[in-house]
């Protein structure tokens, strides 16, 4: 599965400022991890961040903003997809990369 590497990119640039952020390719993208805790991903075009279930509706009500879903009609709760209108601006896409590495920063580290 293809994805955008333009996208990538730029998530690469606000990561710049987060060495202690690994990128690994995964599920046909690349992640980006805390700890060994996913924040954000890139799959096709589209920005997953996880983002915890307690902010999941608010961040939901969002343009560009739906559920994300490993299989079909299941969403994953705390995971959002963030479609290509909602990270045209570099001020809203650092906010979506911030918002999945600030969420990651308060999971236990995976060994």
């Amino acid at each position: 599965m293809a994805y955008d590497h333009n996208l990538a990119d730029r998530v690469r640039l606000v990561l710049q400022q987060h060495p202690e952020i690994i990128e690994k390719k995964m599920f046909g993208g690349g992640g980006y991890l805390l700890g060994g805790n996913l924040a954000c991903h890139v799959r096709d075009n589209d920005l997953i961040v996880r983002i915890g279930e307690a902010q999941n509706d608010t961040v939901l009500s969002q343009p560009f903003v739906r559920p994300f879903m490993v299989t079909p009609g299941k969403p994953m709760a705390g995971w959002i997809l963030v479609a290509p209108g909602g990270t045209d601006s570099d001020q809203e896409f650092r906010r979506w990369v911030n918002m999945g590495i600030q969420f990651a920063s308060t999971l236990p580290l995976k060994k």
